[in-house]
């Protein structure tokens, strides 16, 4: 069985407005719930994505109301015909803020060949840790979903090949089926279908590594794909498992070596908290490398190892036990150093404790060798550079 297949891409009619269609991830400004409302403001009443999903900024705020909500939207957007269908992959042309380019392919992975638990090996695998209490919610949102939309980011090592570098060579052969600003700082996009699959099927299955698929970006709503779909598969035959829509989730594909994609801390944000955590990251912690703590109006200095991929995972653990023993700390992960900073200057006893950057040329050998990092230990790019909701695929 091929990793990835051809899917059947829903897209907005083109009487809707793609600036007001299109918005970011659901997990992005997680702590600053003015952004949302700024969306919510902008798009108003018009059909956007942002109908049909639930930012985690509103996670806790009456969570079946919404997930009811979000799952009539979906119906009501099918039933009035909001969609065209392209049977094609999509190739994707985004400039951000901070990047001239980043390309990427947006087609169906197969979940049978994707894991995310400890010790269990797929052909796709998970870079990070995945929390099994943050799944629940995200399956509850998904189970009763008509439809998908994508913001998971998959890496792919075709540093031998090229495959989406060769295929924008070729954007001219293609039809571009899209061409619009986004939204809230969030650059431009362009995207061309590709109808002629086949070749970028066999390319990607022909890549000589077992692990040449990792997910950089949505692992915890990966994961609940995957839950949804082991549900569903115990009912089905062998032969209505095959093609099942809810077997395939949509992503878009990047390639590990492509120019426009950068690796990003993910710094933490604790709320409720003191200076003791201070001293304890102080006398555990060593080496040469460094971190910014910024505590209330002061900012602290802590020596860490300088193997980012060790700082991580000790800082980390540090972060868990301390955790583990105040019950009444909460933790928050944020992209972007100037938004941490604007987080702990507008909260009283919030501390942000900044997080080394990962180099990519270490990443995947580290994955293949060592298994996952520790949850939230890299960004693929700043916040505003995060997938935005576009294409969408039925999973029912």
């Amino acid at each position: 069985m091929s990793v990835v297949v051809t899917p059947k891409i829903l897209l907005p009619i083109n009487s809707i407005e793609k600036e007001k269609w299109a918005v970011i991830a659901c997990d992005q400004f997680t702590s600053e719930p003015e952004y949302w409302d700024k969306i919510k403001a902008y798009v108003d009443n018009v059909p956007s994505t942002y109908h049909l999903i639930l930012p985690e900024a509103y996670l806790d705020d009456e969570i079946k109301h919404k997930i009811d909500k979000v799952n009539y939207n979906m119906d009501l957007y099918l039933r009035n015909n909001l969609f065209d269908e392209h049977e094609a992959m999509i190739l994707v042309e985004r400039q951000t803020p901070h990047v001239k380019r980043r390309l990427g392919l947006v087609l169906a992975i197969d979940l049978d060949e994707y894991e995310y638990q400890p010790g269990k090996k797929g052909r796709i695998a998970t870079t990070e840790e995945t929390v099994p209490e943050r799944i629940p919610p995200r399956v509850k949102i998904r189970e009763n979903a008509p439809i998908e939309l994508p913001h998971v980011l998959v890496l792919i090592d075709d540093g031998s090949q090229n495959i989406i570098k060769n295929l924008y060579k070729n954007k001219n052969n293609f039809l571009k089926i899209y061409d619009f600003k986004l939204n809230m700082n969030g650059g431009y996009i362009k995207g061309f279908e590709i109808k002629n699959t086949k070749p970028i099927i066999e390319a990607i299955d022909s890549l000589p590594n077992d692990l040449n698929l990792i997910v950089g970006d949505g692992n915890h709503s990966l994961a609940s794909a995957k839950v949804c779909w082991e549900k569903i598969k115990v009912n089905l035959t062998d032969e209505a498992r095959k093609n099942h829509p809810a077997k395939y989730a949509l992503v878009e594909l990047i390639s590990l070596y492509d120019e426009g994609l950068t690796f990003e801390p993910i710094h933490r944000v604790l709320f409720n908290t003191d200076r003791s955590l201070i001293r304890v990251l102080e006398s555990r912690l060593k080496g040469d490398g460094e971190l910014e703590i910024y505590f209330n109006s002061e900012i602290y200095k802590i020596a860490v190892p300088k193997n980012p991929f060790i700082a991580i995972k000790e800082i980390q653990t540090i972060i868990d036990e301390y955790l583990e023993r105040n019950k009444y700390v909460e933790i928050d992960f944020v992209h972007g150093i100037e938004s941490l900073k604007k987080i702990v200057k507008t909260n009283e006893d919030c501390m942000g404790i900044t997080m080394p950057a990962l180099e990519r040329d270490k990443l995947l050998p580290y994955i293949r060798e060592n298994g996952v990092l520790p949850r939230k230990s890299f960004s693929l790019g700043e916040a505003e550079e995060k997938r935005y909701y576009l294409e969408g695929k039925k999973i029912l």
